[in-house]
């Protein structure tokens, strides 16, 4: 019995084995000739499409601004140097380094004992020539009278000759006598040649006694400088700078003592590019009279003050490129000759620009606008300036055309894209801006804690920052170099 049961268990493993057998043959045909008849259909693809933010281009007119780097100088500069050589005996209380001295003040004294020694031979030496021009004019007068008498006997006598003459013609007077008035005619006009001699040496005497006396004029006016260059004055108000002089040494002449700075007279200077300066001159090819913004960064706030373009350099300088200019500041409150400073410039408006933010532009020189269906083409335009972030274009068909602001390397021409349109601000002003409150605070706090900014500065500041829209000036000029 045993047996039989096992043998018909093994028989119905056997037939169950063949069943799953025969089945998976089946469905393994089925498979293959499903697989044989399908029809080779690819599967339909989806075309993707991309968000992407648009603005319209717009004409305006915009004024750019060149950023350069510049040294701030001083337009009055004055050396004091010691005209003579000389002990110095005095110095001004304020004569240090970074003194204030007013207009006048005197800075130094040399010992003026030498000098007041030749002044007063000076004039010593104008008194005895003074002495010697009356002398030698009352010798003239003198002379002159001579002159006159030897005339007049010299006359007399020859009126004596000539009564002799006439006596003897008449049979009266001698030969003898007439002969002796003709020896005193003679006589009398070699006495009239000798004071005439005489004269000419007194005019003479007189023009060298004239001159004697302008020479000890000319050595009295020396003498009088040379004392009074014993003393050094300030010439105009300022502040001393290389003070390297102390009482009781010994200078040499035209020695520098220090140098006088008017702070008050200040300029920048800040060097160019040639394509910059280009933009700078106006239709005659001269320098236009730009209004700049220097600022100085400094820990905690800012330094600025305004100016506008006086002049450029004579020439580029040995070794160097582009061009040299110079602007003089308004009110420089806080700067100092020697600063290194952020110059901004105000270049002449530029029309007929679109202005858009940098991204819209790639190296191809084109950007996207939106075309039919919204789908993307590729439009190239001119780039005119950059400016920041934002840069100024032209180009034909660009105006009234949505552009892309937002361009990732995932769009170009011909993909379908889902515009979204900025409609707060598709009509600002784009010399305004809209602030956030953390944005308007921190600017407040700047402009408060700001100790070169007069207060009427400051209240103005304040009132525009207040409004709901600022001027994208104003917060340039107060995040300028702040990291703003």
């Amino acid at each position: 019995m045993r047996f039989l049961r096992q043998s018909l268990v093994g028989v119905f493993l056997a037939f169950l084995t063949l069943a799953l057998l025969f089945v998976a043959i089946q469905m393994i045909t089925g498979a293959v000739q499903d697989a044989l008849t399908r029809e080779n259909t690819p599967p339909e693809a989806r075309e993707r499409i991309f968000a992407v933010s648009v603005r319209p281009a717009e004409l305006e007119t915009v004024t750019p601004y060149l950023e350069a780097f510049g040294e701030v100088q001083s337009r009055r500069r004055l050396e004091l140097r010691a005209a003579l050589g000389g002990r110095v005996v005095f110095l001004a209380e304020d004569f240090e380094d970074g003194g204030v001295v007013t207009a006048g003040e005197v800075l130094v004294e040399l010992d003026p004992a030498d000098a007041q020694s030749a002044l007063d031979r000076a004039k010593s030496d104008l008194l005895d020539a003074q002495f010697e021009e009356r002398d030698a004019e009352r010798s003239l007068l003198l002379a002159q009278d001579e002159l006159n008498s030897a005339e007049a006997q010299a006359a007399l006598r020859g009126r004596a000759l000539q009564r002799q003459k006439d006596l003897q013609g008449r049979g009266v007077g001698t030969p003898a006598a007439v002969e002796e008035a003709e020896l005193a005619e003679a006589a009398a006009q070699q006495s009239v040649l000798a004071r005439r001699i005489a004269l000419a040496q007194a005019e003479s005497r007189v023009d060298q006694a004239t001159t004697l006396l302008a020479r000890a004029r000319i050595a009295l006016e020396a003498a009088e400088r040379d004392l009074d260059d014993m003393t050094v004055r300030a010439r105009f108000a300022g502040t001393l700078t290389d003070v390297t002089l102390v009482e009781g040494r010994l200078v040499s002449a035209n020695e520098k003592l220090a140098e006088l700075v008017d702070p008050t007279a200040l300029e920048v200077a800040f060097r160019v590019s040639t394509a910059q300066y280009v933009r700078l001159l106006d239709a005659e090819g001269d320098l236009i009279n730009a209004p700049v913004t220097v600022s100085l960064e400094v820990t905690g706030t800012d330094l600025m003050a305004q100016g506008r373009i006086s002049r450029d350099s004579g020439s580029a300088g040995e070794g160097q490129t582009g061009r040299l200019i110079y602007a003089r500041l308004e009110d420089a409150p806080g700067f100092k000759p020697g600063d290194f400073v952020t110059v901004t410039v105000e270049e002449q408006p530029l029309d007929n620009v679109v202005r858009l933010p940098s991204s819209v532009l790639d190296a191809a020189g084109t950007v996207l606008v939106l075309g039919a269906d919204d789908r993307l083409e590729a439009l190239p335009v001119q780039l005119i300036r950059r400016q920041g972030d934002e840069v100024l274009l032209r180009g034909q068909g660009l105006v009234g055309r949505e552009v892309v602001i937002g361009r990732t390397p995932l769009l170009g021409g011909g993909v379908r894209v889902r515009p979204l349109r900025d409609e707060a601000n598709a009509g600002a002003d784009p010399g305004m801006v809209e602030l956030s409150d953390e944005q308007r605070a921190q600017l407040v706090a700047q402009v408060e804690a700001s100790e070169q900014m007069s207060n009427e500065a400051k209240a103005s500041a304040l009132s525009q920052l207040s409004a709901p829209k600022v001027p994208a000036s104003l917060v340039r000029s107060i995040e300028n170099r702040a990291g703003g």
